[in-house]
Order: C-alpha cells, then sequence, then structure tokens
C-alpha cells in the first residue's frame, strides 16, 4: 500500500506499508523474502549493492539448507549448478601446497556419514551462483527486492517500526511502515548497533585476505576429489576451493610468515599489494613458476562472535548480523539460512492472526542457544586447522559435522513438552528419535507409486503424523485445525497410509503404533503423545495452542 505525506521542507514523499521490512538482500535476506513469500507474506526487501553477489563467498552448503531448498522446490535445481563447478564427492583435506604432500584429512568424502538420514546431501556451490536462483524463486512467490537501496534510519513504534530507506541511484527518500524487520544486513550490521545489541565471544581471529585468481592447477590436484584444501607451509595458513576443471578458484589466507603466534601473521591485509598476493599464492601451489592471473584481492576479517540477543521488540537479527563465523566447517551462511527457516513460519503465523505474537520472542530463545555453539564450533575448526599455535586453551571439544546440523534441540514455549535443560543441546540425530524439540527424523515413504521422505511432508502448514493404528487423529486433526483456524496436514503411516518401505517409521520416531507427533512448518518435532486418550481432538488442540503461544483458546 503506498500513500504520499509532506515531508519536512513540505515536499511530497512516498510513504509505503509492508508486512516485513527486510534489511540486506544477499543470502539470508534472500532466504527470509523467499520464505516468508511461501508462508503468504509479501515482503520487502532492501540491498545496497546492484545485485545479488558477485563473488563465490559461501560454498559449503549442509544437510540442512539442502533439505530447505528441496521444501521450496529447488534442489534439483542448485544440484546440477552445483555439478557444473565442483565434484560432488569433494572432500576437505590439508597439503603443504596443491603440488606438496598432503598433511590431514578432515573430510575424505563430503557426505561421509550422512546416509539414511537425510533424502538429501551436502553441496558445494557458490553463492555467487545460488542467489540468482533464490531471487528468482523469492519474486516468483511474490517477494518485492529493491537493489541500490538502503535503510538510513528506524525507529519502532508500539504496532510496527517505522524506516526510512534511499534510493543510491536517484538519491530518493521514502518512508516504508512495516508490522516487522528483519536484519540480515551482515556482520557490520547497522540495525544490531542503532539496537545497541553485544556481540560475544572470540572477536577479530585474523585480518585475512582471499585472493580470487586463475591459473592451471590441475596437474597438481593429483586426482584428489577434494572441494576444500587446508594449506599449511612456513609462507601462510589457509585454504583454496578450486573449480573441478582446477583452472579458476580463491585462495583464502589467515596468516602469514613462519611464526603465527606474532599478531604481526594475522594481520595479512595490512600492505597487501598485487605483488604481494602473486608471491603468497605461488607458494600455496607450490609451483613458482606457473603462469597466473589475480582477478581481485578482497581483505576481511575473520571473526567468532554471536550477538547477545537475536530481537529488539519488533526488530530481529539474522545471519551475519547475529552471528558471524570464521568460514572453517562452512558454518556461517547455513547457520543464517536456518535463522530464516525458524523465523519466517512465525512471522507469518502472528501476520495472519493463528498465533500469539509471544510465538516471536521463541525466535531468540531457539536460535541463540544454536548460534552460540556454532561459533564455537566454528573457532575451534579455526584454532585447530588453521594456528594451533596460536593457543587451543578456550577451545571447546569437537562435535561433528552431522550432529551441529541435523542434531540440534529447541527448548521454548513453541515447543510442548521439550526434552529437560540439562541434556546436551545437541545431540546425535540417531538419539534424537523425533523428541520434542528436534529435527523430524528422515524415513523413506511410499505415497502411491512415488518413494518421498518424511521430510517432504512438511509443507507450509503444522503436520500430525501417527502409527498405523492411529486411525482417530484423523478426527481430532480436523477439530483442532477447525477450533483454532490453523491448517493441519494428517498423515498416517501404514494401514492403508503412506507406506513404510523399510519398517523404520515407528523406531525411528519411537513411537507406538497409535502414537503421534505434530511437526511445526520448519520441520520440528512441536508435541508427541504415545496414544489418542479419550479426547484426542482437545489433547492437539491444547498442544498447538500452547506452541502458538495462543491466550484465547
Amino acid at each position: 500500500m503506498e500513500s504520499v505525506a509532506k515531508g519536512a521542507a513540505g515536499t511530497a514523499e512516498k510513504s509505503e506499508e509492508v508486512p516485513v521490512l527486510i534489511v540486506g538482500g544477499s543470502l539470508v535476506g534472500l532466504t527470509t523474502a523467499m520464505l516468508l513469500a511461501w508462508h503468504g507474506i509479501r515482503p520487502l526487501a532492501v540491498e545496497r549493492h546492484a545485485g545479488t553477489a558477485i563473488h563465490p563467498r559461501a560454498g559449503h552448503f549442509q544437510i540442512r539448507t539442502i533439505e530447505i531448498l528441496r521444501q521450496m522446490g529447488l534442489e534439483e535445481e542448485v544440484r546440477k549448478r552445483s555439478a557444473e563447478t565442483y565434484d560432488p564427492e569433494g572432500g576437505i583435506i590439508a597439503v603443504e601446497s596443491l603440488a606438496g604432500k598432503e598433511i590431514a584429512r578432515y573430510i575424505p568424502n563430503l557426505n561421509v556419514g550422512v546416509d539414511g538420514r537425510s533424502p538429501t546431501g551436502r553441496i558445494f556451490i557458490d553463492q555467487d551462483v545460488l542467489e540468482p536462483i533464490l531471487r528468482r524463486r523469492a519474486e516468483e512467490l511474490g517477494a518485492e527486492l529493491r537493489y541500490r537501496t538502503e535503510l538510513t534510519s528506524f525507529e519502532q513504534e508500539a504496532d510496527g517500526v517505522r524506516a526510512r530507506i534511499r534510493n543510491l541511484d536517484s538519491g530518493e527518500e521514502s518512508e516504508v511502515r512495516a508490522r516487522y524487520m528483519v536484519a540480515a544486513d551482515g556482520n557490520r550490521s547497522r540495525v544490531r548497533r542503532a539496537l545497541g545489541i553485544e556481540m560475544q565471544g572470540y572477536g577479530v581471529l585474523s585480518r585475512s585476505v582471499t585472493i580470487y585468481f586463475e591459473a592451471n592447477c590441475a596437474p597438481y590436484l593429483q586426482g584428489r576429489n577434494s572441494g576444500v584444501f587446508y594449506v599449511m607451509n612456513p609462507v601462510l595458513r589457509g585454504f583454496f576451493r578450486l573449480n573441478v576443471a582446477g583452472q579458476r578458484g580463491f585462495l583464502a589466507i589467515n596468516a602469514v610468515g613462519e611464526d603465527v603466534t606474532r599478531d604481526e601473521a594475522v594481520n595479512v591485509s595490512a600492505g597487501m599489494t598485487e605483488e604481494r598476493a602473486l608471491e603468497l599464492l605461488r607458494a600455496a601451489i607450490g609451483v613458482p613458476d606457473l603462469p597466473m592471473r589475480i582477478r581481485q584481492i578482497i581483505p576481511w576479517e575473520a571473526e567468532a562472535s554471536v550477538a547477545s540477543r537475536l530481537n529488539d521488540g519488533r526488530v530481529f537479527l539474522a545471519g551475519d548480523s547475529a552471528h558471524v563465523v570464521p568460514p572453517n566447517g562452512g558454518f556461517g551462511g547455513n547457520t543464517g539460512v536456518q535463522d530464516a527457516h525458524n523465523l519466517a513460519w512465525k512471522l507469518a503465523m502472528v501476520l495472519k492472526g493463528q498465533a500469539g505474537p509471544g510465538l516471536l520472542e521463541t525466535y531468540d530463545q531457539e536460535r541463540q542457544p544454536v548460534c552460540a555453539f556454532t561459533v564455537d564450533q566454528a573457532y575451534e575448526r579455526y584454532a585447530t586447522r588453521v594456528v594451533p599455535e596460536r593457543g587451543t586453551e578456550n577451545v571447546k571439544p569437537h562435535v561433528e559435522d552431522l550432529i551441529i546440523e541435523t542434531g540440534y534441540q529447541y527448548r521454548s514455549p513453541a515447543v510442548a513438552g521439550a526434552g529437560p535443560t540439562e541434556e546436551p543441546l545437541f545431540m546425535h540425530p540417531d538419539e534424537l528419535r523425533g523428541r520434542a524439540g528436534s529435527r523430524a527424523p528422515h524415513v523413506v515413504l511410499r505415497r502411491g507409486s512415488e518413494l518421498i521422505s518424511t521430510l517432504d511432508l512438511f509443507r507450509k502448514n503444522f503436520v500430525l503424523l501417527c502409527g498405523p493404528d492411529g486411525r482417530a487423529w484423523r478426527g481430532a486433526a480436523e477439530h483442532a485445525a477447525k477450533a483454532l483456524g490453523v491448517p493441519i496436514d494428517f498423515w498416517q503411516v501404514g494401514s492403508g497410509g503412506l507406506v513404510d518401505v523399510y519398517e523404520r517409521f515407528l523406531d525411528d520416531y519411537a513411537l507406538p503404533p497409535a502414537g503421534a507427533v505434530l511437526v511445526r512448518p520448519d520441520g520440528f518435532v512441536a508435541w508427541r503423545t504415545d496414544g489418542p486418550g479419550a479426547d484426542p481432538g482437545r489433547a492437539l488442540g491444547a498442544a498447538l495452542s500452547s506452541v502458538l503461544v495462543r491466550t484465547d483458546a
């Protein structure tokens, strides 16, 4: 909705109202816009750059992210684009140089240990390839994306956020009134600073550089299928990511020199020139006379920090504005995508009047502990893989990637009957078995002639899944949905319903045959029960009302 208001000088000024204003249109901002539009909310996203990313940047996308892209109908396209550039089974190893010997093998294969736990798997794809796909999907669903536009100021009001935005080409300013605002404006977030939200953690670890280059590295890959090469030698510490042909890629450098304990060693960007970059690149490849061309040198800061809280009133932080991690482990962009997935359905249900405003408070309650844990794990990988000589006293114990990606649990009012708080926040997904607050497990089912995953059932609505003796839950779902005005999708596994192909459903969800689980739109278990009891409709309705933080039922 647009209207015309009078500016301070009496001139006409455009004013518009939107349900959600997203500040930032990169990976996390685009994902937030896409997911909100998927849930029927048409947001406005503003981005100061002219378009989507122009450099690879994030490239290691984890299981949970690909599951979300699968939900959006994008997995096949993303996987195809990935295969154009990277080996789909690439691993992560450490070498003295590309032409030198191998030192360590951190992950021999990108998807080792994933089998049977997801309908999809991890991939490498450059951020500048992925973002246009997200942009197209967001716009198809109805999101508005405005580039070369920046937020200049904002203030919170009782019923929304009043913001001012500026078109960087024309200089024209206008007002936007939004019910809510999402800050996905990066690690130097102006929104976060304006809210006075502090960052906690390890701070700046290195003033690093990334060198984008072209060179024929194919002869030195030695048939390795690796997607990431850590380089550790007396000249530098960093990592390569190269395309499958070995002709183009980038080298990220975190430290230089033989003695990395010196602070000067981690101040890589100081005085960086193209001549110095070529010197470092040659040392990392290990072939002094190899012809090469530097495309660009970009300085950046490796940091490991998390915001003390992820929202202030009607403003929410997501992505790098909420947490900043070194690239080791590939957690940054993935954690931001998961922020968006947690927040979007909650904003949508509150805006539609299906949930109480208190549901939005659970975003911080659920995501901040998960983000803090992930920051610890990214720091552990940086400290132990890149510069162990600088000390590892503050390093938390290593947790395997699969647990970080799919083994976290949410504890908040948006989960009815979550596990005890003394339990670890992260557990192996095989141990969780569909407990309340955890990601619903993947089980192979047959629907008609089609093989699907339980995860394919989780779309826009809450889903009630029951076992072969849970027929009474269908009527309960219909009753609760009508009473609360909230759609519930119902699926029965076995006894004429979906076919449990490998007879794993009851065991993987730890359910008796008459039991049921209520799954949130983000694929996390909201509530579970062993049987329908005397009044299943009332029990389900009470659980759903509690999860939605409603006070009217």
